[in-house]
């Protein structure tokens, strides 16, 4: 498939692969290859009146169609350069995790000789998969200074960005989760305040245990509270590592001796997820370590309050009350003022409104083309990008 795009208007001139540009130097059309674009994320980058087309997630190698978008194949330099021409802008977002510095740089050097634009969403500065931060960061220093555009989604991420590589990020804000259709609906008022904390697959940054004495404690001081704890089935598995096995056990033996409700179920699926948030008052997040948070948009959406770690840049995204927690480190007493704060405001709850989100989504979207078309400018007046130290 070409990007190119035929000429339709007299004294245009066709440029860069996937752009008409026309006397008044408006660029008609973007192609961007999206790592990924099967992502509610990326897919909420869109507003109706954009000028930019993301191309479909390649088909992984081995698979029969693209319903998984990984690994991804725009990172393969081999494949990447046999469609360098289908795109006029590559921008990675999520999925490599798992791929050597030596692959990024050649995926970065070939996007140089190719003269094509390189953007970067810094969305995780820890990755909350490893609590074992380097390799990350070995990734993101190829990333974020091979990168023309370097974008993160709040103030304190670029300001630490800024700190570790000496490159200035543009800062855009998370676009909304749920549903447009979903968002600003009005709560149902219950008698009992119900504290959520989900424990979802036990992935590495996720500590419940170390909180949920804390909870409980706070909870039975507060009138008309319950504790809900939810797990993903999945953590059952016989193939699960010994970490996930363990806390699994630990937390269905504590629900039990201390009259929780625990919910065990397979991974919500939207519809799930969105019922679930309207079911809880709060929602505690047990991140040891994180960055941004997809999870606290969707309770922002929703009217769902949130309790989140002082770690990352939680509190940057969206209103919220926070509680000391980190890599090595608790406090209890921030985490029980939290809730009973929480408790106290439950009908003053910081929620978006449907109008709100999309006025945020098209400037999102905005500020996207406008990232795009920058560097495609650079690139449209010079024969190539300058020289960029990125060891």
């Amino acid at each position: 498939m070409s990007g190119r795009v035929p000429l339709e208007q007299p004294g245009g001139v066709a440029t860069t692969p996937g752009i008409r540009i026309a006397h008044e130097g408006i660029i008609d059309l973007i192609t961007v290859a999206s790592v990924p674009t099967d992502h509610r994320y990326v897919a909420h980058l869109h507003a109706g009146d954009s000028r930019v087309r993301r191309l479909p997630d390649p088909v992984p190698e081995g698979a029969d169609s693209n319903d998984r978008w990984w690994p991804p194949r725009w990172l393969e330099p081999a494949w990447l350069s046999d469609h360098i021409d289908d795109f006029d802008v590559l921008h990675l977002h999520f999925g490599f995790d798992a791929i050597p510095t030596e692959r990024l740089h050649q995926v970065v050097d070939l996007l140089r000789r190719h003269n094509k634009p390189l953007v970067f969403t810094a969305h995780d500065l820890h990755n909350p998969h490893f609590r074992d931060n380097t390799f990350h960061l070995e990734q993101l220093k190829v990333l974020v200074r091979g990168a023309d555009e370097v974008i993160t989604l709040t103030p304190g991420a670029a300001r630490e960005i800024v700190e570790r590589w000496g490159i200035e990020a543009t800062v855009i804000p998370h676009p909304h989760v749920a549903p447009l259709g979903m968002i600003g609906r009005p709560r149902d008022r219950r008698p009992e305040f119900v504290v959520g904390l989900h424990a979802k697959s036990l992935r590495a940054n996720l500590d419940p245990i170390a909180v949920l004495d804390t909870i409980v404690t706070a909870a039975a001081g507060l009138p008309d509270t319950r504790v809900r704890v939810d797990l993903d089935s999945n953590v059952f598995d016989p193939g699960a590592d010994q970490r996930t096995a363990d806390l699994a056990a630990i937390i269905t033996d504590y629900a039990t001796g201390h009259s929780v409700d625990l919910r065990i179920h397979n991974r919500f699926d939207d519809n799930e997820l969105w019922q679930y948030l309207t079911e809880i008052d709060v929602s505690v997040l047990p991140y040891r370590f994180g960055t941004h948070s997809g999870w606290l948009e969707a309770c922002y959406d929703l009217g769902t309050a949130v309790i989140a770690p002082d770690c990352g840049y939680f509190a940057d995204q969206k209103p919220c009350r926070t509680y000391g927690f980190g890599l090595d480190r608790f406090d209890p007493t921030s985490l029980t003022e939290a809730l009973r704060a929480t408790h106290a405001e439950r009908d003053s709850t910081s929620a978006a409104s449907r109008s709100s989100r999309q006025i945020e989504r098209q400037r999102i979207s905005a500020m996207h083309e406008a990232v795009y078309s920058r560097t495609l400018e650079h690139y449209s007046t010079a024969t190539g990008r300058a020289d960029q130290a990125i060891d």
